[in-house]
C-alpha cells in the first residue's frame, strides 16, 4: 500500500491548470505546425500562422493561449493500492483548481447555479471523473474546456441498423453544424457505444489522446482516418474562413452497448485542445 498526502494532488492540479492554459501540448504544437505547412488556402495559411504567433506570445509572456480558460475537466485514475491521507481527494482536486486559476490569473468562468448564475470567483468546482485501476500510482489528466467548442457537442441515439454509415453521418453533421463556432482547426472526440452518458464521456476523454495516434482496433483506426479526410473536405477551414484544414484529428473510443442501441457522442475541441497528463 502506498500513501499519498492529498496536498501532492493539490500541488500537481494547480501546476497543470496553469500549464494547460499557457503552453500548447507537444502533440498539438506538432499538429498545428504541420497544418500551417500543408494548408492549401492562402487565407487559411495566414490564419494558422497568426495562431502560431499567438501561441508563441502566450508561452513567452505567460499569457493564456485563449481568453476562455475553460471549465476544468479532470480524469483521475487511482491505483487500488493507493491510500490518501490529509483530507478528501475531491476537496484536494478542487483546491488545486482554485489555486491554479486564482494564482495563475486565469479567467473564472464557473457559476454556482446554472439558472441563478452567480460566479464562484475561483473556477471551482471542476468536472471530475474517477477510475480505479491496478497498481500504486495516480494518473491525472486535466483538460480545461472552453465553451465555444463545448456548446457544439452532440449525442445521437442511433438505431443499430444505422450502422457505421450512420455513425459517419452523425459525426459529419455535428462538425458541419459547428462550423466556425468551435474555433477550427478542431479536434473531434467521438464515443461510440455504451449508453447516453457513456458515449459522451468517451468522446470527452478521446480529446486527451495524443493527436496523431490511432485506436488499436483496425476498423476504428480506419474510421478515424476516413472521417478526418471527409471533415477536411468540408471547406470550413481555419477560423471558419475556408481551407483544407478543418480538423487536426478525429479520436474515437468505443464500448460495448445494448442490442437495441447505437449511441454516438461527439465532443469537439478548438485548435488548442488543452490537456496535460501527469502520473504521480
Amino acid at each position: 500500500m502506498r500513501t499519498i498526502n492529498v496536498e501532492e494532488i493539490t500541488k500537481n492540479v494547480k501546476e497543470m491548470c496553469i500549464e494547460a492554459n499557457h503552453f500548447l501540448s507537444k502533440d498539438m504544437d506538432c499538429a498545428m505546425k504541420n497544418a500551417a505547412s500543408t494548408e492549401k488556402s492562402p487565407l487559411g495559411k495566414q490564419i494558422l500562422n497568426q495562431l502560431q504567433d499567438n501561441l508563441q506570445i502566450a508561452a513567452e509572456d505567460m499569457i493564456p493561449i485563449c481568453q476562455d480558460t475553460g471549465m476544468a475537466v479532470i480524469f483521475i485514475e487511482v491505483g487500488q493500492e493507493v491510500h490518501f491521507e490529509g483530507g478528501m481527494l475531491e476537496d484536494a482536486i478542487n483546491e488545486g483548481i482554485r489555486q491554479g486559476y486564482v494564482e495563475g490569473y486565469l479567467r473564472k468562468s464557473v457559476v454556482k447555479d446554472p439558472i441563478i448564475r452567480e460566479n464562484t470567483k475561483d473556477n471551482t468546482p471542476g468536472i471530475i471523473h474517477y477510475k480505479i485501476v491496478e497498481g500504486d500510482q495516480v494518473k491525472i489528466k486535466i483538460a480545461p474546456k472552453g465553451f465555444g467548442s463545448e456548446n457544439m457537442s452532440r449525442v445521437f441515439m442511433l438505431k443499430p441498423a444505422d450502422g457505421i454509415e450512420g455513425v459517419k453521418d452523425a459525426v459529419l453533421t455535428a462538425v458541419k453544424d459547428a462550423g466556425p463556432n468551435a474555433c477550427p482547426p478542431m479536434v473531434v472526440g467521438v464515443g461510440i457505444g455504451g449508453t447516453f452518458e457513456k458515449c459522451a464521456l468517451m468522446a470527452k476523454e478521446a480529446l486527451t489522446r495524443e493527436v496523431g495516434s490511432h485506436s488499436e482496433i483496425p476498423y476504428v483506426k480506419d474510421l478515424e482516418e476516413e472521417l478526418l479526410e471527409k471533415i477536411n473536405k468540408l471547406g470550413i477551414g481555419p477560423g471558419g474562413l475556408g481551407g483544407s484544414t478543418t480538423a487536426l484529428a478525429v479520436n474515437i473510443n468505443t464500448y460495448p452497448t445494448h442490442i437495441a442501441g447505437l449511441p454516438v457522442g461527439i465532443n469537439i475541441c478548438c485548435h488548442v485542445n488543452r490537456h496535460v497528463i501527469r502520473t504521480i
